[in-house]
């Protein structure tokens, strides 16, 4: 999971499918991209991150939108982190 798009792609994914066992594999996702990302472009690829699962969870319904909600609060976490 070393690029950003990759992050992306994968939260998308694991978002529209939104089964609750996928939360662990959304965290590792993240956790790669920042464990592969310069300390100084973390704040913003965190950022990225952030604003795409906000824009899932506007147009996502149920599960899906929990999900969202969640991967977004670990995004949160991570940045207040950084």
């Amino acid at each position: 999971m070393p690029g950003l798009a990759d992050c992306v792609s994968l939260l998308r994914l694991l978002i529209a499918r939104g089964d609750p066992q996928g939360i662990p594999l959304a965290e590792n996702a993240i956790e790669q991209y920042l464990a592969v990302t310069p300390a100084a472009a973390r704040g913003r690829g965190l950022c990225v991150l952030q604003l795409d699962a906000r824009d899932q969870h506007v147009a996502a319904v149920g599960v899906q939108r929990s999900f969202a909600e969640t991967i977004d609060a670990y995004i949160a976490r991570k940045l207040a982190e950084q």
